[in-house]
């Protein structure tokens, strides 16, 4: 007997429909800005591997070396191209949701296909946002060589700098400009979006330098989206953004015990260049000589997106929606399961794995630096990884 929902026949494909139809604004101008890169050819891929939870794809190098003279006399010394390799992990995902026949009576029987469909689907799309930004956290968390170095050149840290507005912390007019020139060099035009807390929009938006993107309801009433422009570059405004502490303020401890959870520092160097460096096992009886955060700022992340910097692939599910009723529950009710499985794929950055406990990544892991590295040429020894210039990502943070 077909799943029903809400007393109705529960046709899965027609769901499923339903949910492709719904128009998604932040989700088309993100596919639009070329941020993402859809990759369903690794779908099928994924589907033949034994474990089709992870697929290790080749990513061509670019030729290179010097130019040789050309004078009719000098032997000519062929250049070769490496091939990378680029892994992937699929993120699955599930939720489900009950209604009960007695509101279903009481509201005078609501379309509830529509209705559903349309909140399925902006779950679904927070839910992938949301993902991307627990990626791109996890690459920024790399601290490997050569992850580190690509953290260093690919992050604008203005928390302490002068702005042009003499406004110390915050973004102006020319940070993101800075920012893309800093990760990428002369390939900074290859970045087309940026992804702001509303802190930072707000901010902009003061300025004069944001300006929104609007669109006509169905009353024909113009009103603004939560995208806009800055730069030339298309900006989505998002406040599950990354809040962080920096610049933080140190004293000496007055603590007369140790607290459990609380994270103690040891001091090392010169005022005023002091290093601070956290204590892995602190000892009561050094308590005295440790030093803990008193005061901090709070710093919000803001991600710049090139062409293809995210590779996507819906893997799929064997069943993304189904229903299930149970009659003598509240009166009856009736449950729908949605599941997902997709991958996405920072372009030229590998995860590897080397923390994960399950067959699909939680978001912790997603965040744990240990998970990705710089695709390389898996050398055993002296890998040659890819030129970080290549990878149109990069992060700005900033007090606003």
């Amino acid at each position: 007997m077909p799943g029903i929902f809400d007393a109705k026949l529960f046709n899965a494909e027609v769901f499923q429909q339903y949910v492709d139809r719904i128009p998604n604004l932040n989700r088309n101008e993100l596919i639009r800005s070329r941020a993402i890169r859809p990759r369903p050819d690794l779908a099928t891929a994924m589907a033949d591997e034994v474990g089709g939870n992870y697929i290790t794809t080749p990513l061509k190098g670019l030729i290179g070396g010097a130019a040789q003279n050309y004078d009719g006399g000098t032997n000519l010394t062929a250049n070769g191209t490496k091939t990378f390799s680029h892994s992937r992990v699929v993120v699955g995902r599930a939720n489900a949701w009950t209604e009960k026949d007695f509101s279903y009576d009481i509201t005078g029987g609501e379309d509830f296909l529509e209705n559903v469909a349309q909140q399925i689907s902006e779950y679904w799309e927070e839910i992938d946002q949301a993902t991307i930004v627990h990626v791109l956290n996890g690459v920024f968390s790399m601290t490997d060589t050569a992850g580190a170095a690509f953290v260093a050149a690919h992050t604008n840290d203005v928390t302490a700098k002068q702005n042009s507005e003499g406004v110390t912390g915050a973004m102006d007019g020319t940070t993101l400009n800075t920012t893309m020139q800093k990760a990428c060099g002369d390939n900074k035009s290859k970045f087309s979006l940026a992804i702001m807390h509303s802190m930072v929009a707000t901010n902009l938006e003061n300025l004069r330098l944001l300006v929104y993107l609007k669109y006509n309801d169905a009353n024909g009433m113009q009103r603004d989206l939560a995208i806009g422009t800055l730069n030339g570059r298309t900006v989505l405004v998002d406040d599950n953004m990354p809040v962080i502490e920096v610049n933080p303020t140190y004293a000496k401890t007055s603590d007369q015990a140790l607290v459990e959870g609380k994270t103690y520092y040891t001091r090392s160097g010169s005022s005023p260049n002091y290093v601070y460096t956290p204590v892995e096992t602190p000892s009561a009886e050094s308590l005295s000589s440790y030093y803990e955060v008193t005061a901090y700022d709070t710093g919000y992340v803001t991600y710049v997106l090139g062409d293809g910097a995210i590779e996507y692939t819906n893997c799929g599910a064997k069943v993304p929606y189904e229903t299930d009723r149970d009659p003598a529950k509240n009166g009856g009710e009736d449950t729908l399961y949605s599941r997902q499985r997709k991958a996405f794929a920072p372009y030229g950055i590998s995860f590897t794995k080397a923390s994960m406990a399950s067959l699909s990544p939680t978001d912790a892991e997603l965040e744990n630096g240990a998970n990705w590295e710089l695709v390389n040429d898996n050398a055993a020894s002296s890998k040659e990884y890819i030129n970080h210039k290549a990878i149109p990502i990069a992060r700005i943070i900033s007090l606003g």
